[in-house]
């Protein structure tokens, strides 16, 4: 599966899994099987907040775009997000914030 993302400040962070043609995200299960070769599902036949485009299959994989909430100090690599192509298992999903200073190198101990 190619997922795309679109990068959006939000609370809520997003989990997202893969088995198949079968996309979970935040637990709630999304079955693209039965979408044949060179088909399109527009974006608004999906009944589901997190996605940001219209559902392809190309060259027999799923293309699709997800929004990717952030926190207030998301990192580079959750702000400007690159694409992935999973085949199974947990989507690595950038993270949604850091904590103030988890950023910095730590104090070196000159004891």
């Amino acid at each position: 599966m190619h997922i795309a993302f679109t990068p959006i400040r939000h609370d809520i962070p997003l989990t997202a899994a893969v088995a198949g043609d079968v996309l979970t995200l935040n637990g709630e299960a999304f079955d693209f099987a039965a979408l044949p070769e060179g088909a399109t599902l527009p974006r608004a036949a999906v009944s589901c907040d997190w996605l940001a485009s219209d559902v392809e299959r190309i060259e027999g994989q799923i293309h699709l775009t997800l929004l990717l909430p952030h926190g207030p100090n998301a990192p580079d690599e959750t702000r400007f997000p690159a694409s992935l192509i999973v085949s199974g298992g947990n989507v690595p999903i950038p993270v949604h914030s850091v904590v103030a200073g988890d950023d910095l190198p730590a104090e070196e101990d000159d004891t």
